[in-house]
């Protein structure tokens, strides 16, 4: 019975620390942390990507085929980005993977600038070649007040 009682708190803990954003609340968000233009990056690109990439959700982690795993609302890959302990070859944002899963979202959005201006820029994330390079983004900003 004890470590049912244990299992369950770890899993409200868990979930205690993701959070799923709204979509206008997440653009305010990202809008309030100077991402709007960031590296010539629209507000309305930032959204479209996460929409995505996690469906604005800060607790989402997929597993590469290649032994990476993607972390968090921008979906943060640990081969290049962040140490996880598994494949990691780089540490360019200087953090734990870890960090990504929560929702005090600062250091995910300090990570993906650091992606961003990477030679690659936005096009690191193949969401957003996929279903944002070249389009219409204005519904992803429609009724936001920002």
């Amino acid at each position: 019975m004890k470590s049912i009682f244990t299992l369950v708190l770890l899993l409200l803990v868990a979930a205690a620390n993701a959070k799923v954003f709204e979509r206008c609340a997440w653009a305010r968000t990202l809008k309030a942390n100077d991402m709007d233009g960031y590296h010539g990056v629209s507000l309305a690109d930032w959204v479209c990507l996460t929409q995505h990439e996690s469906n604005f959700n800060t607790n989402v982690k997929y597993r590469n085929t290649d032994g990476s795993t993607d972390y968090g609302i921008f979906q943060i890959n640990s081969r290049w980005w962040c140490r996880d302990g598994g494949v990691s070859t780089s540490n360019g944002c200087g953090i734990n993977c870890s960090q990504l899963l929560t929702d005090d979202v600062r250091k995910a959005i300090t990570c993906a600038k650091r992606v961003v201006r990477d030679p690659n820029g936005v096009g690191a994330w193949v969401a957003w070649r996929r279903h944002c390079q070249n389009r219409d983004l204005s519904s992803y900003l429609r009724g936001c007040r920002l």
